[in-house]
């Protein structure tokens, strides 16, 4: 119906089905502009807010605080005042749930997977066809399902592959070798075998330290780089958090580990942590793990610090950083190359990327877009 737009369920990651209502941030009749938070949702994941998909005024908050619904259910609706209270009511009453098959997927399987050597890699490629991709590694003990609200985001601008890196999520449970040089070149040859000869990397953590060496072992390999709390960028690094992720093997001792990533632990959900548990769990994990930390992390230091030379590329970097990380100091932000820019949020920690999803989302892409 004309002058009518639709505030519906977001799919955030590629296995979301349906999300719960936390409650509405504004209030009907509120003028709200685009980007304006409007409905917090919790997922299985974690939770996060619907962003004001138009400018507009909310005439009708249609979600109750509490409801589950599942992807593309209506939410509420925008209007402006000269559309009547009956036409609302009648588009409410007429609108029909996209069938499951129709709720945003890209044709194909969500999930892929390709053989690089002797490791079989899973991973996501979503988006347009056409445009340097963006390359999205994640961080140690993590999957490409720390990028469950970036994804998708990415993917509406630009061509977007997220991986599983070699020994975690379902990826082969084996490495190419424990050091980050050993990592970056295993994505390179990753990148190979999905045919992407160049990318805009976005690295998380240990992945921002692989995403800067491959810069500098392949520059002609790497369009951009944006680093989010990353490891390379200086020594420290939490050495009680890398040691209980590694040896924690129950639910009780895993809570609190995760916690340590977010600003706000009440994020964690129990099937966040039951997830992180059955990886942890799988044959091979617990030693892909442990040599990880004894090379890369030894004694709470990072062994290797690619990011402080990244001076020597001359690539555009985007360095974002949540003020509370408690894994990586947000202080190796100041040691990004001359010329990068680097954003600090505050309220968020170590997982920034789903703390402050939107405003990172919109960070990386002006800075592969433009």
């Amino acid at each position: 119906m004309a002058g009518i737009t639709p505030i519906v369920m977001p799919k955030w990651g590629l296995e979301m089905r349906e999300g719960t209502i936390s409650g509405w941030l504004v209030d009907e009749g509120a003028r709200i502009e685009v980007g304006t938070p409007i409905v917090d949702v919790e997922t299985d994941k974690i939770s996060n807010a619907v962003e004001a998909p138009d400018p507009g005024l909310l005439r009708r908050c249609v979600a109750k605080p509490g409801e589950t619904l599942p992807v593309k259910a209506l939410l509420g609706v925008l209007a402006e005042p000269d559309v009547s209270d009956a036409d609302i009511d009648a588009y409410i009453a007429a609108y029909v749930l996209p069938d499951a098959a129709d709720v945003g997927d890209d044709a194909g399987p969500a999930y892929r997977f390709v053989d690089v050597g002797d490791i079989r890699v899973r991973y996501s490629r979503k988006g347009a066809v056409g445009g340097t991709p963006v390359l999205l590694i994640h961080g140690f003990g993590g999957d490409l399902d720390n990028w469950l609200f970036n994804l998708d985001a990415l993917a509406e601008k630009l061509p977007a592959v997220a991986l599983d890196l070699p020994g975690h999520g379902q990826s082969s449970a084996r490495l190419p070798g424990t050091t980050v040089a050993a990592l970056a070149g295993f994505v390179a040859r990753f990148m190979d075998a999905i045919d992407v000869p160049e990318a805009h990397l976005v690295g998380h953590s240990l992945g921002g330290a692989i995403a800067s060496q491959l810069a500098l072992d392949a520059p002609s390999r790497v369009a951009s780089l944006a680093l989010i709390c990353s490891a390379g960028l200086g020594p420290e690094i939490s050495g009680a958090y890398i040691d209980g992720f590694v040896s924690a093997s129950s639910r009780r001792e895993l809570k609190p580990v995760l916690e340590q990533l977010f600003a706000n632990p009440e994020l964690v959900s129990r099937q966040l942590v039951d997830d992180v548990l059955k990886y942890k769990r799988l044959d091979g994990v617990p030693e892909v793990l442990g040599a990880l930390a004894r090379s890369v992390f030894a004694s709470g230091r990072q062994a290797e610090q690619p990011g402080l030379r990244l001076g020597e590329t001359a690539k555009p970097v985007l360095v974002i950083w949540g003020r509370d990380d408690r894994i990586v100091p947000a202080a190796h932000s100041h040691h990004a190359p001359r010329g990068a820019t680097v954003e600090v949020f505050d309220g968020a920690g170590h997982m920034v990327q789903m703390e402050k999803a939107n405003d990172v989302n919109r960070l990386l892409l002006r800075h592969a877009v433009g």
